[in-house]
């Protein structure tokens, strides 16, 4: 039986990760890139050398990532779990406010053990492979060396044994962390001109953001949200004149600049 469930999480991990990510791959890298490329957060697009590594580790991430559930719920270890069946267990209240706890809790994770892994003396042995991809693409979201991979499955086992949780509530998670990281890393900035501004906006992280963090490696730790980057001076000053730039660019930008970005679609071309 744990063999069985194993494959299925494997199928399952690798088809949400291939199609969400292959989809915004496609949209904004293949089929549009011409008519949108001067709102591409760096002009210059990564070459084929960059989307197979990506790839290549998102793939051994995905048999990581499918071996955590399969050991934690198809095991003896399931009986320590808080994993339950019926809502009414702990009322519908419950059931509803575990969604957004969930993401919540994730958050607060993956701030502190990203900042962690930035210490001078682990990010080469867990994040740099994430960190090659300066310029990312979707299909850096899961582009992790199998050691930070192991660390970021360990949420699984933080909601699992943490709070109560329904194998829906993982169902959306997982969908919803995967959505937003493949836009994380996506490339395009998609919220509106004045957004990390708003006063709903700035608590939100987006691709502006974490493409900082990608392209200059220091700042900007958060995931979903930019509490806990606010809270602990970690957002990068240059943020917000960064998301204006970006959104308020238009067709005429710097002529050098164009001419780096067509140069990058002509070499790309001739693989893709």
């Amino acid at each position: 039986m744990l063999q069985q469930a194993y494959y299925q999480f494997l199928f399952i991990v690798a088809l949400r990760y291939f199609i969400i990510a292959g989809i915004a791959w496609l949209v904004w890298y293949k089929f549009f890139r011409r008519k949108i490329f001067y709102k591409k957060i760096q002009l210059k697009f990564p070459v084929l050398k960059d989307y197979t590594r990506e790839i290549i580790f998102s793939v051994t991430t995905i048999f990581i990532f499918s071996a955590v559930p399969a050991l934690l719920l198809y095991t003896p270890v399931k009986n320590y779990t808080q994993l339950y069946h019926e809502a009414s267990e702990h009322g519908l209240l419950y059931f509803w406010l575990a969604f957004p706890l969930t993401l919540l809790i994730h958050d607060a994770y993956f701030y502190w053990v990203h900042r962690l892994m930035h210490h001078q003396k682990l990010f080469r042995y867990f994040h740099l492979v994430h960190h090659r991809s300066t310029n990312p693409s979707p299909w850096a979201a899961f582009a992790f060396h199998p050691l930070e991979a192991i660390i970021e499955a360990g949420i699984f086992a933080v909601l699992v044994f943490a709070i109560p949780v329904m194998t829906i509530h993982f169902v959306v998670f997982f969908l919803i962390m995967m959505i937003y990281n493949v836009y994380g890393h996506l490339g395009w900035e998609l919220y509106p001109k004045g957004f990390s501004k708003h006063w709903l906006g700035k608590w939100i992280n987006t691709p502006v953001n974490h493409n900082q963090h990608h392209q200059y490696f220091i700042g900007n730790y958060g995931l979903y949200f930019l509490w806990w980057d606010r809270l602990m001076k970690t957002i990068r000053q240059d943020y917000d004149a960064r998301f204006d730039e970006v959104k308020n660019r238009k067709k005429n930008i710097l002529q050098n600049e164009v001419k780096v970005a067509l140069h990058t679609f002509s070499t790309n071309d001739d693989y893709l």
